[in-house]
C-alpha cells in the first residue's frame, strides 16, 4: 500500500504556498469564489436521490473535463477525474458524494436569503461537490506537476441505503496504490474527521393474518406488536462512552383505517464508536421485537406463530480510526496553522469509513463556508469563508502529492 510516509512541516507548507505555480492557484481561488458558488447551485438543483445520481454525475463530469482532468464514469456511476503524476502507482484520492437523502420529487430549487442559500442538499453535499469542482479548476490553473497522481471523484451511494457502495468500489479499484483518501463532505472547516463511526441499518418486517377492524377485532396486529418492540428497545441503556445512538427513521404498513394490517415495516439506524456496542444493540433490538410479538399474541390469545418477524440488512458501515499523529493528520494541521484556521479532531460516519477500516490513511474535511440543517428541507449554506476551505484542500492535496520542479 502506498501510504503517506512524511509530514509536511510548517516551513514546507509556507514554501509550497510561495511557489509561483501554487500562488497562481491560490489567487484563482480568491478571485473565483462566486464561480464556485454558481456551480454549487447548478449541482444542487439537479435531483440526486439514492440510486438516482446519474444526471448530477454527468454535470460534474463536464466540470471535470473543462478543468483538464481525464474523466471516466465507472459501472456504478462514480465520476472519476484523474490528474496524472509522475508516479501512477501512488494516488491521492479526494471524494465527494453525489447523492442526497431526498426523494426525486423534492423541490431542490435554491433560494437566496441574504448571504444564505437554502435548498435540500445545498450543504450536504453540494458544498463538497462544489469544492471538488473548484479544486479541479485551481489545479488546472496552477499547471503544477506532482509526483503522485491526484484523483477527484464524485461518488454514489453515501447516503441512506447506498451502503457506501461508491467509495467501496473506488477503494477496491485503486487498492494498494492509495496513498491517502480525503472525503470532502459538507462545509465546515473547523474539524478533521479522523474516526469513522460504525453503523448498521435494518428493515424489520412483521406480518400477520390481517382482517377487518370490527369483525376480526382481537386478531394480533403487526403495528401494535411493532410498537411494543420499539418501546422495549427504546428503554435500553445507550452509553455515552463509547458514544452510540439509534433512530427509527421510517414506518410503513396497513391499507386502511378500518383494516387490521397484514404487514408493517420499520427502518432502523444503529451507530456506535465500537463494534462490540453495536453487536449489543443489534441483539437488544432483535430481543425487543420478539418480546413485542409475544406480548401482542398473548394479549389477544393468539397462537405463537400468528405473527412473524423478519430482518433485512440495509447496510453496514465499518469503524476505523487514524492516529492523531499520523502524517496525513499532521499535514492538515500544519496547513491549518499556515492559514490561521482552528480545527478539532472529530468522529462521524462518512465515505472515509471504508479506507479507514482497511488501514488506509483517510480523513473527512469540509469544503468551506458554513452550513446547517443537513437532511432537512430547511438546509442552508453560506459561502462566507469558502476560500479558506478551498485553500485548505489545495495545499493539503499538493503537500500530499509532492510538487515537482
Amino acid at each position: 500500500m502506498a501510504t503517506v510516509s512524511t509530514r509536511a512541516t510548517d516551513d514546507s507548507i509556507e514554501k509550497l504556498a510561495q511557489d509561483s505555480r501554487c500562488a497562481r492557484a491560490l489567487e484563482w481561488i480568491d478571485k473565483n469564489s462566486d464561480w464556485v458558488t454558481q456551480q454549487q447551485i447548478r449541482l444542487t438543483e439537479i435531483p440526486a436521490p439514492e440510486f438516482g445520481e446519474g444526471p448530477r454525475g454527468e454535470a460534474l463530469k463536464r466540470l471535470f473535463e473543462t478543468s483538464g482532468l481525464k474523466v471516466q464514469t465507472d459501472k456504478l456511476g462514480d465520476v472519476i477525474g484523474t490528474r496524472p503524476g509522475s508516479d501512477s502507482k501512488s494516488v491521492v484520492l479526494l471524494v465527494a458524494h453525489l447523492d442526497t437523502v431526498f426523494p426525486a420529487d423534492t423541490d431542490v430549487t435554491v433560494k437566496r436569503k441574504g448571504t444564505r442559500l437554502e435548498a435540500p442538499g445545498i450543504s450536504d453535499n453540494g458544498a463538497g461537490l462544489a469544492a471538488l469542482a473548484g479544486l479541479a479548476r485551481a489545479l488546472g490553473e496552477s499547471r503544477i506537476p506532482t509526483a503522485k497522481t491526484i484523483v477527484l471523484a464524485g461518488n454514489v451511494g453515501e447516503e441512506g441505503e447506498g451502503n457506501l457502495r461508491g467509495i467501496r468500489a473506488l477503494v477496491e479499484a485503486y487498492g494498494a496504490r492509495l496513498s491517502a483518501v480525503i472525503a470532502v463532505d459538507g462545509a465546515s472547516t473547523d474539524h478533521i474527521t479522523t474516526q469513522g463511526i460504525a453503523s448498521r441499518r435494518f428493515e424489520v418486517n412483521i406480518t400477520g393474518p390481517g382482517g377487518h377492524s370490527w369483525s376480526d377485532f382481537g386478531a394480533p396486529n403487526p403495528i401494535t406488536a411493532l410498537s411494543r418492540g420499539i418501546v422495549k428497545f427504546s428503554s435500553i441503556h445507550i452509553p455515552d462512552d463509547p458514544r452510540s445512538s439509534y433512530n427509527f427513521g421510517m414506518i410503513e404498513g396497513g391499507t386502511s383505517v378500518n383494516s387490521i394490517p397484514a404487514r408493517v415495516a420499520v427502518k432502523i439506524d444503529l451507530r456506535s464508536e465500537e463494534e462490540s456496542e453495536l453487536n449489543r444493540m443489534e441483539t437488544a433490538l432483535r430481543d425487543a421485537m420478539q418480546a413485542g410479538l409475544r406480548e401482542e399474541t398473548s394479549a389477544n390469545h393468539a397462537s405463537n406463530d400468528s405473527l412473524q418477524v423478519n430482518y433485512r440488512s440495509l447496510g453496514s458501515r465499518p469503524a476505523g480510526k487514524i492516529s492523531e499523529d499520523a502524517p496525513l493528520v499532521e499535514t492538515i494541521r500544519n496547513v491549518d496553522r499556515y492559514l490561521g484556521n482552528r480545527s478539532r479532531l472529530e468522529r462521524s460516519s462518512t465515505d472515509a469509513n471504508i479506507p479507514l477500516s482497511q488501514g488506509i490513511p483517510a480523513v473527512a474535511l469540509g469544503g468551506g463556508g458554513k452550513g446547517s440543517g443537513s437532511h432537512t428541507l430547511g438546509e442552508w449554506y453560506d459561502a462566507t469563508g469558502r476560500e479558506m476551505g478551498l485553500k485548505r484542500l489545495l495545499l493539503t492535496t499538493l503537500a500530499l502529492a509532492g510538487v515537482q520542479p
